[in-house]
């Protein structure tokens, strides 16, 4: 690719990383180690009644970035992804400008329409209305960001006579990213997102969704101002440099890694393995 492969950190905000003191050292590693970003996930309550309780720590993921935002200088601070349905969209568009503002224009927003019914059900939303509220919310969102005097009317939301400042930095907003492999995702990716997400994806997984996002691309109207689609990858296992060049030979931008065991050292040991094998050689 012209630009070579982007390379990104991904786990920064669960496991040992929720720690204050070791997500301060591990964000600024990352980023003298030369990572591109930094991407945290978003679970606020997972369910009890599981063979094997989600017991790991995970800070709330706008906190998480904005933690970050001022602990780097350099890195993009990325979302991946949020459950959009499950949040207020009024409040988590000055959230999201807020962090835009304080990074000086680092964030990315990504969206995703979740899948933990008891989660969705315990934060307003539904497995039924989940599609309907993102669609919906990003709308809204957009209008806070940028529209002068914005007004909204929808199912979901709606509002009149309100400003949210300051604006982000980027304009008209941070890029969204849309996250998920099913055909509704690909649409809404290609119908209004700046990039799409693929998470625990390997070589052949991904080139079957580029593939889907191509031919969606195909029947699906894509505004001229979003560009080209901007294609993130979380992959099983981090990729030796071969790997890593067969999935940017796919189309892949972007490889946010994720590490084998977020609970240990695994991710000291990523950090330190991508900065010296990968890092400016795909």
């Amino acid at each position: 690719m012209a630009d070579g492969l982007k390379l990104g950190l991904y786990g920064l905000h669960r496991g040992s990383s929720a720690d204050p003191d070791t997500v301060v050292r591990r964000a600024r590693l990352a980023e003298e180690a030369g990572f591109e970003s930094l991407w945290v996930g978003d679970h606020i309550a997972l369910p009890s009644g599981l063979a094997d309780p989600p017991v790991e720590p995970r800070i709330e993921a706008v906190v998480a970035l904005t933690y970050m935002a001022a602990l780097t200088t350099r890195v993009r601070l990325c979302f991946g992804v949020l459950v959009l349905p499950q949040r207020q969209p009024v409040l988590l568009a000055k959230q999201l400008a807020s962090i835009d503002v304080l990074s000086k224009g680092r964030l990315t927003v990504g969206v995703g329409v979740g899948y933990v019914e008891p989660e969705l059900r315990a934060l307003g939303a539904s497995l039924a209305d989940r599609g309907a509220r993102t669609d919906e919310y990003l709308d809204a969102m957009r209008a806070l960001w940028d529209e002068p005097v914005p007004s909204f009317e929808g199912r979901f939301v709606s509002f009149a006579d309100v400003i949210e400042r300051p604006r982000p930095v980027q304009r008209p907003h941070p890029p969204i990213v849309v996250g998920g492999e099913s055909p509704s995702a690909y649409r809404r990716a290609v119908r209004s997102g700046n990039g799409w997400y693929g998470w625990d994806l390997d070589l052949e997984r991904t080139a079957e969704a580029i593939a889907a996002l191509r031919e969606t691309a195909s029947r699906q109207q894509r505004p001229d101002g979003l560009g080209e689609l901007e294609i993130t990858i979380t992959p099983p296992v981090a990729p030796d440099l071969d790997t890593a060049r067969r999935y940017a030979d796919l189309g892949v931008h972007r490889l946010a890694l994720l590490p084998r065991d977020t609970a240990g050292t695994a991710i000291d040991e990523l950090i330190s393995s991508v900065g010296d094998t990968l890092v400016g050689r795909v």
